[in-house]
């Protein structure tokens, strides 16, 4: 597994950005833009649901000389918009979308030195230029436009009280860019945001605590952080605090990425080989218009065609952390309970006694669900005849039988499959006659 701080950043970066099956057509690539958005302060002023500003706050410890150095990434959106070609002729199949966001990637460095940390804080502010280009592609003219974006990023500490040096780091960032009409729609107004804002925030002598799983002694301070659209997270290998990231996505401490991964599919919350399956099934058709959405999205499609047989088998699952194992002798490891092993349990032969009778493998009983313990589906079964096929205990000792309906015509087939209800011995009834005992005894 790979704790690359990078790599983890670039995955909340791109998460959303195109999505299967990455055709501009899809519904779900017409609402793009979902994660970590700045909007403008006059679009939010009209629209309270969104945000022109997020905060991080964590808290660290340190030795009394710390620096942070923090890197501020987000993407611009850059829309580039496709006008018909002149000749059909020259007509591309598929076509590119009218109108599609691209994205370009931003970042905002900056280094707070002890003085200013420690003191007074630390704000500066940042601009991202815009423009505009255009070009000829397959006959139709394409124009790529970027607006003009300011913003700022604002640092300072808050000394905690205490026998210990700590400090509760506030790092704020603010879309400020210039004024929208008052009746912009979303789509209109996002070439103004800020959009997937994260920060990477490095401690130099300090180490910051988890907001996760903080020490007794911080967890009133962490509790008392104001985090704004994001979450910080300790960041990098498990022996690492020096870093946070801080990120819209809610993560675990030291995130990291599967190494079986071969690529971003901009979806993290997906299974990557059931959507790799899914985009294979698209038609020749379909990838074609996915290749003309974005060229994020072309890549994307290339990289799973050509996806060999050894690549697809290693998305299948991994397994991690085996560690040599002792098969005999004082050091040999054996698991907790092995029915290999453990005489005293037999679910084929173990009998438990219900109503003054022995109910073992091959009784037939009466089905009485519990009302206490019943689900819905129970209230079909009350009065069904069904046949044990085994009884079970936990580890607590507890009976329980597993049971086949004898009026199911599929009954063999679960059987043979293992697949049984469920039931305690108070919720049947003997319907008479008991098996012959075998070297289980009833309990």
């Amino acid at each position: 597994m790979s704790y690359d701080i990078r790599r983890v950043a670039d995955a909340v970066l791109y998460e959303g950005y195109v999505l299967y099956p990455y055709r501009a057509s899809a519904q779900k690539n017409r609402s793009r833009w979902q994660w970590g958005v700045l909007m403008t302060p006059d679009y939010v002023t009209a629209n309270p649901s969104e945000r022109s500003v997020t905060q991080a706050e964590c808290v660290f410890e340190h030795s009394g000389h710390p620096t942070v150095d923090i890197a501020v990434r987000f993407l611009q959106v850059q829309r580039r918009t496709t006008s018909a070609p002149l000749t059909a002729a020259t007509q591309a199949s598929p076509p590119r979308p009218t109108t599609w966001d691209e994205a370009i990637e931003q970042e905002v460095s900056l280094t707070v030195d002890s003085s200013a940390l420690l003191g007074e804080g630390y704000a500066r502010g940042f601009v991202i230029p815009g423009g505009e280009e255009h070009e000829t592609d397959g006959g139709a003219s394409v124009s790529r436009r970027r607006e003009h974006l300011l913003g700022s990023v604002q640092v300072r500490t808050t000394h905690l009280p205490g026998p210990w040096r700590a400090a509760r780091l506030q790092v704020r960032v603010s879309n400020e860019s210039g004024t929208l009409a008052e009746s912009w729609t979303r789509d209109e107004a996002l070439p103004s945001a800020l959009v997937a804002v994260h920060m990477i925030v490095t401690l130099s002598d300090g180490a910051f605590v988890s907001m996760t799983d903080p020490p007794e002694w911080a967890r009133e301070e962490v509790r008392r952080c104001e985090n704004i659209g994001c979450w910080p997270v300790l960041a990098g290998p498990p022996d690492s605090r020096q870093v946070v990231l801080a990120s819209p996505i809610i993560l675990p401490d030291h995130p990291q990425l599967a190494d079986e991964s071969p690529g971003d599919l901009y979806d993290g919350t997906e299974i990557d080989e059931i959507l790799t399956l899914r985009t294979l099934a698209l038609t020749d058709e379909e990838k074609d218009a996915a290749r003309a959405t974005d060229p994020r999205s072309a890549a994307l499609i290339d990289r799973v065609d050509a996806m060999d047989v050894p690549t697809m088998a290693q998305l299948h699952g991994a397994i991690r952390g085996l560690r040599p194992v002792a098969a005999e002798g004082p050091d040999a490891r054996v698991p907790w309970w092995d029915p290999e092993q453990d005489v005293l349990v037999s679910p084929g032969t173990d009998a438990v006694t219900v109503a003054g009778q022995r109910v073992a493998r091959g009784s037939q009983v009466t089905l009485r669900p519990g009302i206490r313990r019943a689900d819905a589906q129970d209230m079909f079964l009350d009065g069904r005849t069904a046949v044990v096929e085994a009884v079970l205990f936990d580890v607590d000792e507890n009976a329980y039988l597993a049971v086949s309906l004898t009026d199911d015509p599929a009954s063999d087939m679960r059987s043979a499959h293992g697949r049984f209800l469920y039931f305690a011995p108070d919720e049947v009834e003997p319907c008479g006659g008991s098996p012959a005992a075998e070297s289980g005894g009833a309990r």
